[in-house]
């Protein structure tokens, strides 16, 4: 059973009239990665795919069963969403935030277990945040938050992952860090769906990529096959300099004349 799929699926984005239907799946041990300009969707992609916005058309499959078909609860079991940046409604400590992640386990006003603790802990030891756990989320940095973030989904433990922006406001160590988190992952079976500024970060760590034009055309598949300098430099309408490093290919922007 494939966790998530995308069947005829057209994202609603402002102002924009038209998209490519999109038909794909995210596979068991999949790590993409969705790559484009400002502007071209990513986000609404991510949302829509979590049910937080509706699509123009086409539907969301999880596992088998229509994502409108199930409950929030049954959807929170299965499925985890980073945001890119967190809105904290009310105060919480760092362990508090990690412990939401335990949220769709339990009963109505069922209070956390000592399993549930733990859970939340070994989390927040991975993210390198438990030595914050007692600290308000408010008074974080970006980083921290960021990696708090990505414990409570740890927390949650969901078959799928989506995030947004994972490594956003995260030093190279911790954006290093994070990657490998997610490669682990998908390595134990689970479906990772990200979107990704960072160009070079699809192409070290993902198997799989979509690109997302600003026009609403769209292309996915293999890391290797979207991963080419004509499809690249029509998407961010940028030149591009392929080198190579550690087997994988690195893409440097090629400044046009009269730039510094």
């Amino acid at each position: 059973m494939n966790p998530l799929q995308a069947r005829q699926l057209v994202i609603d984005v402002p102002g924009r009239p038209a998209g490519y239907p999109l038909n794909f799946t995210i596979g068991r041990g999949q790590m993409w990665g969705v790559l484009g300009p400002n502007g071209a969707g990513k986000t609404t992609l991510l949302h829509t795919l979590a049910g937080l916005r509706l699509p123009r058309q086409g539907e969301i499959f999880l596992g088998e069963q229509p994502l409108t078909a199930l409950k929030r609860r049954a959807v929170a079991r299965q499925m985890g969403l980073v945001f890119q940046e967190r809105q904290d409604g009310f105060p919480a400590s760092v362990l508090e935030t990690a412990l939401i992640g335990r949220h769709p386990w339990l009963a109505p006003w069922q209070m956390e277990t000592d399993l549930d603790r733990r859970l939340a802990e070994q989390a927040l030891q991975q993210l390198d945040v438990a030595h914050l756990s007692d600290r308000l989320v408010s008074t974080l940095s970006g980083g921290e938050r960021q990696r708090v973030s990505i414990a409570t989904v740890l927390t949650q433990n969901p078959d799928t992952w989506l995030l947004d922006e994972p490594t956003n406001h995260l030093d190279l160590h911790h954006q290093v860090a994070v990657m490998q988190l997610l490669r682990a992952q998908a390595a134990a079976g689970r479906a990772v769906f990200m979107c990704l500024h960072d160009l070079n970060l699809a192409a070290r760590w993902c198997d799989h990529v979509l690109l997302l034009y600003p026009n609403g055309d769209a292309c996915w598949g293999p890391a290797e096959r979207m991963l080419v300098p004509a499809a690249l430099e029509r998407l961010y309408g940028q030149k591009l300099l392929t080198v190579e490093a550690d087997g994988k290919p690195v893409f440097v922007p090629v400044p046009t004349t009269g730039e510094l």
